[in-house]
């Protein structure tokens, strides 16, 4: 099996996306670790991070095969290629670009491109995109993968932006491939402790479990 489609495979599995934005690198391994340690294992480092690569070089060093690194935030193929040579695994961008399509599928990297509309979606999918990310998922809603799933029933769709815990039940229902959880984590920090965040993490996959046994 190519290597993307192990990582997808696990980001399905593990089904949240933990999308980290720090001040600095330093702060972004540190959201990043409390994450990993409140059980989620996909850690998407945003590029609106100064030292973002420098993030995720460090995390990647750490050796932790359950940690799934990824760059978020990817405006252009440049930045992609750094984001893999710095050891990304996966690629997501709040656009679609067909030259991040390009280099991403070069080394065989999931990119997850960011679309809201149909038009989007397909143009996505004829660049050989297998992971949409639905962008802003505010702005669509739950019920949006469901209708999108009618016509397009083998599209993937991971909405980001507005996922909460009082949501999350509709989106995993209206069959999300997985959900990416931003602000939601880091709203409780403060004065440098970042505990908050691997509470708020471990609210979340508490929550999923209990949705996905219902």
């Amino acid at each position: 099996m190519l290597p993307k489609y192990e990582v997808l495979n696990e980001m399905h599995k593990g089904y949240l996306v933990a999308v980290i934005r720090g001040k600095n690198k330093e702060e972004a391994v540190e959201i990043s670790k409390q994450a990993f340690a409140g059980g989620i294992r996909s850690l998407e480092v945003t590029f609106s991070t100064p030292g973002a690569e420098d993030a995720i070089e460090e995390l990647t060093k750490l050796g932790d095969s359950n940690m799934i690194i990824g760059a978020g935030t990817v405006l252009d193929a440049e930045t992609a290629r750094i984001a893999i040579m710095k050891g990304a695994r996966y690629v997501v961008s709040p656009h679609f670009d067909g030259a991040i399509a390009t280099m991403c599928n070069r080394y065989a990297v999931p990119y997850l491109p960011g679309c809201g509309s149909v038009t989007e979606i397909m143009e996505a999918l004829s660049y050989g995109v297998d992971v949409v990310k639905l962008f802003p998922g505010s702005l669509m809603g739950p019920s949006f993968i469901k209708d999108v799933k009618g016509p397009i029933p083998h599209v993937e769709l991971m909405p980001s932006g507005g996922v909460s815990l009082d949501n999350i039940d509709k989106w995993v229902k209206n069959g999300a491939f997985a959900v990416g959880i931003g602000s939601a984590l880091t709203k409780g920090v403060a004065n440098g402790d970042y505990s908050s965040v691997q509470e708020v993490a471990r609210s979340f996959m508490n929550k999923l479990a209990e949705v996905k046994a219902d």
